[in-house]
């Protein structure tokens, strides 16, 4: 068995592991990927607990993808549908600059991107206009809220940077989308719903993204074990 073989496996497997036997019963709709994505989308929930009190829309940031591809699902549990689009990643954590994240980090100061899982909470008027605040639930993000990682808009986030460049440009560690896509997210993914950032890799065919050569990204699963609640006073 290959690398690519392995690594799908487990995140089938640890995505099964935390769903209640129910969620087995219904074949998720869509790709071999979007089929994976919904498994994620419930484990993560099963996971979150009460710090999720929205529950039929889980967005999904795919960053083991190059930036040009569409790598942020939403993950429509109670439509049975997955919708892609673009998003920036960090410029920590690709300091060449050549659409790949290389690492994430939760250190203050590193401008990286932070791998699990976040509950998004109210928006507010910020530097990019309107803005998502964003809590995080898992060791490897809980600095989000005072790193001020948020969701929001920018002009290297658009498609036309994409279209010039041929990768979009980095944000400071937040999820930075192009004006359309930013407020689509602030209407299906605000208030309370989950938001799961991982380098998964995944293919529409189902099949993993080999890693770029300089990456030191870990594609293990992040610990199955429930999270505590996070509240969002």
């Amino acid at each position: 068995m290959n690398r690519r073989d392995l690594l799908k496996g487990s995140l089938i497997a640890g995505a099964t592991l935390a769903l209640p036997t129910r969620a087995f019963a219904s074949a998720s709709p869509g790709t071999p990927r979007d089929r994976i994505l919904f498994d994620i989308a419930r484990r993560e929930l099963a996971r979150a607990g009460d710090a999720i009190w929205k529950r039929d829309i889980v967005g999904i940031a795919d960053y083991g993808l190059h930036s040009a591809k569409p790598r942020f699902h939403f993950v429509n549990l109670e439509r049975g549908e997955v919708q892609s689009y673009h998003v920036s990643h960090g410029a920590g954590s690709d300091r060449q600059h050549d659409g790949w994240l290389k690492q994430f980090s939760n250190t203050e100061g590193s401008n990286a991107t932070s791998r699990g899982a976040y509950v998004t909470w109210e928006w507010y008027k910020g530097r990019y206009g309107t803005s998502v605040r964003l809590g995080g639930l898992d060791e490897s993000n809980n600095a989000a809220l005072r790193r001020y990682i948020v969701m929001h808009r920018a002009d290297y986030a658009e498609s036309s940077h994409l279209e010039k460049y041929g990768r979009l440009g980095r944000s400071n560690g937040c999820f930075a989308m192009g004006e359309e896509q930013f407020r689509i997210a602030l209407m299906h993914l605000s208030g309370g719903r989950l938001l799961f950032a991982d380098s998964l890799g995944l293919e529409e065919d189902g099949s993993i993204q080999p890693l770029p050569a300089l990456a030191m990204i870990d594609r293990q699963p992040l610990d199955l074990m429930p999270r505590p609640g996070l509240s969002a006073f």
